[in-house]
């Protein structure tokens, strides 16, 4: 039982204010809550019983670097869906992709891999060699974080107009591709402070093509 309640109380803390929570709050100002933690809860138990099961072989097998530029190109991608996803009906929303909990579930997923709170797993579970209690607990961690942001998420799209919540919620994605693409592949090629100009330059590109297109 400590190992369970440890592991959710490590990862309740290092997810606060983390990408995934911001994604979860994203996510919900454009799917259903249930959906979404839906799609979280598979996600993470999925990726966690991966890093549980493999640990160590994750980290000498698989190139992170690519994930992590893979999972920041789905989010520069779900960040421009988002913007213009006030032009689709109600009937392309349901069928876009795979749908919200598919949708959700293989973004925390790549978003997940290689991150910190998947790291924490492996050595969790190597120190107290209590697989599945560690399993439910950052599991249930995660869940209990994220699901603070899709409160978060619900109350914003509530309160806030549609077109605000749209643009705030697609700026997470984008921004948090854009780092991550200079994390994990373009540090090596140029400067953080080239790389932040690029972003503000392509965000403001995007600005300037969607008030054309709404004229």
């Amino acid at each position: 039982m400590l190992v369970f309640l440890g592991s959710v109380a490590m990862v309740v803390l290092a997810e606060m204010g983390d990408k995934t929570q911001l994604l979860a709050m994203a996510f919900a100002t454009r799917f259903p809550a249930g959906s979404v933690m839906l799609g979280v809860f598979i996600a993470t138990l999925l990726n966690h019983a991966l890093a549980v099961a493999l640990g160590s072989y994750l980290g000498t097998s698989f190139n992170m670097d690519i994930v992590q530029a893979v999972a920041a190109g789905s989010f520069i991608l779900f960040g421009l869906w988002t913007l213009r996803g006030d032009t689709l009906s109600g009937e392309e929303k349901r069928e876009l992709f795979l749908g919200p909990v598919a949708t959700v579930a293989i973004a925390f997923f790549i978003a997940e891999m290689g991150d910190k709170t998947q790291l924490a797993t492996v050595a969790l579970a190597a120190k107290y060699h209590s697989p599945l209690e560690t399993l439910l607990g950052t599991t249930t961690g995660m869940v209990i974080s994220d699901a603070l942001g899709v409160y978060i998420g619900v109350v914003a799209g509530k309160r806030i107009p549609e077109r605000f919540v749209k643009w705030i919620s697609a700026m997470i994605f984008i921004i948090f591709g854009f780092a991550g693409l200079y994390s994990s592949l373009l540090h090596r090629f140029i400067s953080l402070s080239w790389m932040v100009g690029f972003a503000g330059f392509s965000l403001l590109l995007i600005w300037i093509t969607l008030k054309v297109k709404v004229r």
